[in-house]
């Protein structure tokens, strides 16, 4: 079987039943709350009745683990390398929120053969059937690895907080991203989530102020998504490693994340860009679409 028929069974595999909708969360600098975004949005789109799957991708810094409170007994790497299957590697957090550990599985792909990677694709595709809505976690900067994450992503979550160099950061990855040969400006859409401001109308002028030099400069389409105000109780619920959309339900930055999980499942009957499932998403990653 060569790599054409390959792809094409997985395509009619995608076509059988529904694909999951990725967002990548992404952001220029570290420590901006990322990981914390990913994990508070998972909660509220359960709470709404979506099955919810997180995948860190953020190698070397198990975020998601830490801030779940669990540990994972295999991750990628034994997807890839140990023969598990995908239901073996999902861990299962708080809020009946699932999460994979990228572990290093995915840095050495690139190297496996053409049929070895269609088997791993066709385990991914699995993903579609187990859940609604996957969230991958980045790592922060313009690494090639989370480079080849956003150029493969319909939907990108860009996180930026007022501090001067979280802008630029975040202007920095845009320009990368923009410039990747792969990445298709058409069939992605970025938007930015003001994080730890104090007020709304902060998050509106941080916005603005990051979409006229993008729009100047890049001419990159970018939508303002809303904001998470600075909030003592999130920072006390990741000491007690709970999310504090869990912790604490009525927290001001629990209700931000809340609208923003809404106002993302209202663009659903949009579709201004298509839900490509996580075999097209991993295939793209690889440079094979």
């Amino acid at each position: 079987m060569d790599q054409a028929e390959s792809l094409r069974i997985i395509k009619a595999g995608q076509q059988a039943r529904p694909l999951a909708r990725v967002f990548t969360i992404t952001s220029g600098k570290g420590g901006v709350g990322k990981s914390n975004t990913a994990i508070n949005l998972a909660i509220h789109f359960k709470k709404m009745g979506k099955r919810v799957i997180i995948l860190d991708a953020d190698f070397g810094l198990a975020n998601i683990e830490i801030m779940f409170g669990a540990v994972p007994k295999h991750n990628l790497y034994d997807l890839i390398y140990q023969g598990k299957n995908i239901k073996d590697i999902i861990t299962w957090g708080p809020g009946e929120v699932g999460f994979i550990s990228g572990g290093s599985g995915i840095a050495g792909m690139s190297n496996l053969s053409r049929d070895y990677l269609d088997y791993i694709i066709r385990n991914l595709t699995e993903l579609d059937s187990i859940a609604d809505i996957i969230i991958v976690d980045t790592g922060a900067g313009i690494s090639d690895a989370v480079m080849e994450f956003l150029v493969a992503s319909s939907e990108v979550l860009l996180i930026t907080t007022p501090e001067p160099t979280s802008i630029t950061d975040s202007y920095s990855l845009l320009k990368a991203l923009s410039r990747h040969p792969r990445f298709r400006r058409e069939e992605t859409r970025i938007r930015m989530i003001a994080n730890r401001v104090e007020k709304e109308e902060e998050g509106q002028t941080l916005f603005r102020k990051l979409n006229s030099v993008v729009q100047r400069f890049l001419k990159l389409p970018m939508t303002y998504l809303g904001s998470v105000p600075y909030d003592v109780q999130l920072q006390k619920a990741v000491m007690q490693q709970v999310p504090v959309s869990l912790q604490h339900p009525a927290a001001r930055a629990s209700l931000a994340y809340q609208r923003i999980a809404e106002q993302l499942l209202e663009t659903e009957g949009e579709k201004p860009v298509q839900n490509r499932g996580m075999a097209a998403f991993f295939s793209h990653i690889l440079g094979r679409k």
